[in-house]
């Protein structure tokens, strides 16, 4: 048997919301952005980190309003989310020069939303190669930048 000792998950297993709580939400009550991974806060939405990230930049731009659906999303909020998704796509582009960019939301818990009653839109750079022998045989993903560095970084565009 294999072990992966990951102890900076502990953080999150110990400091996880109650049922019902949306992350997001909690996440946004918190005084201290760069813990909540929070990058950039705009008038509707904000951008922040994924906190288990499939790349390095894995970023996520979520709005304000607490709705499960982008079709109860109010125009200026959709507006707004995909202004800051183009943007980030710009910064990704710069920091990391990425071969591609994913964009995309996973609405609903059967589309596969890690938080289903709140959308938010994933923006993650890719690269040739970024899926290879660790995550196809070892079951591994490598992300080779520390989530403090990866903040700095985008935080530092905004």
């Amino acid at each position: 048997m294999d072990y992966l000792f990951t102890p900076w998950r502990y953080a999150y297993i110990t400091g996880a919301t109650a049922p019902g709580d949306c992350l997001f939400c909690t996440l946004l009550q918190t005084k201290n952005d760069e813990q909540a991974l929070i990058v950039h806060r705009a008038k509707y939405c904000f951008v922040m980190l994924n906190a288990f990230p499939y790349t390095s930049g894995h970023t996520m731009v979520v709005p304000y309003d607490h709705v499960d659906e982008l079709v109860k999303l109010s125009q200026p909020a959709a507006q707004e989310m995909m202004d800051l998704t183009q943007r980030l796509e710009g910064i990704l582009r710069e920091l990391y020069r990425p071969d591609g960019i994913n964009l995309g939301m996973n609405v609903g818990k059967a589309a596969g939303a890690g938080v289903a009653g709140h959308i938010h839109m994933h923006v993650l750079p890719r690269w040739f190669g970024d899926v290879n022998f660790m995550g196809a045989v070892g079951e591994t993903r490598v992300i080779p930048e520390d989530l403090p560095t990866t903040y700095k970084k985008l935080r530092s565009r905004f």
